[in-house]
């Protein structure tokens, strides 16, 4: 099974977040799918197959479980077909049988996705307190991706949180993960955010771009506008652009392949 390793929301190698794609020929069972998920050990493994020569099932896995989706393990797909075909337009089905759409422009890749939302919600004091949030701005809650969503006042401040992951795993269960936001004081974007999911991958996701379904619309309301500059600032850091049409966002980005070989399951 020929794999990949790309570094996606980024240009630069060991930059962005690591995903690895591998191009099925044959089904194989969940349980395998699992343990080469788990032995790659990145916070995402795409496999995708070909349906029709423009069109891909696709499948996300983190080491602990299957997710419905993924963005820049999706923007990997991307790269690897975009580069290995002539291909400028193709079409994703993931495991619900949502289209998730990607092209080029501008030289990136620009992937449609859908728009879920979101709703208010009380985030007890634990939780808070082993990530090291003493004041919030809102909190509320994605239940399609099962994500809280928690904005604080200041940009510096989400750069600098030094959660307590096994404090936050007890302080809550039921979900994949939290996501913290805040207002950039950088001029060159209008929000930060960091994403963390013990309970679904790893600690922390280095650039998450599936969260933009409910973040893009939060942020566009907020700001009055509908294209977005978006920084995550995790320790590789990430950044993509973000555009609201109405039922869809539109993530543009950057990937970088660092690794082909062969996954002989």
């Amino acid at each position: 099974m020929k794999t990949y390793f790309i570094d996606s929301f980024t240009h630069q190698k060991f930059k962005g977040n690591p995903a690895a794609v591998c191009i099925a020929e044959s089904d194989l069972d969940n349980t395998t799918l699992q343990q080469i998920a788990t032995e790659i050990g990145f916070s995402e493994t795409a496999f995708i197959k070909k349906i029709t020569e423009a069109t891909y099932h696709i499948r996300f896995f983190t080491p602990k479980k299957e997710i419905p989706l993924c963005g820049h393990a999706t923007l990997a797909a991307s790269k690897i077909i975009f580069d290995t075909t002539s291909l400028d337009n193709i079409s994703f089905i993931n495991g619900e049988n949502v289209e998730l759409k990607a092209g080029k422009a501008a030289g990136k890749i620009v992937m449609q996705f859908p728009v879920y939302e979101l709703s208010g919600m009380d985030v007890p004091a634990a939780l808070l307190i082993a990530l090291g949030i003493e004041e919030t701005v809102y909190t509320g809650f994605s239940p399609k991706n099962k994500i809280i969503l928690i904005e604080i006042q200041d940009s510096a401040a989400l750069a600098a949180l030094k959660p307590d992951f096994q404090a936050l795993l007890n302080s809550y269960s039921g979900i994949n993960g939290v996501l913290v936001t805040a207002r950039s004081a950088d001029p060159g974007f209008d929000f930060h955010y960091r994403y963390f999911w013990p309970w679904a991958g790893t600690n922390e996701d280095p650039v998450t771009g599936g969260v933009q379904t409910f973040l893009t619309k939060y942020w566009a309301t907020k700001l009055n506008k509908t294209k977005l500059n978006a920084f995550q600032s995790s320790r590789r850091t990430g950044r993509m652009m973000t555009e609201l049409l109405q039922d869809k966002v539109l993530i543009y980005g950057e990937a970088i392949i660092v690794f082909e070989g062969i996954f002989k399951p």
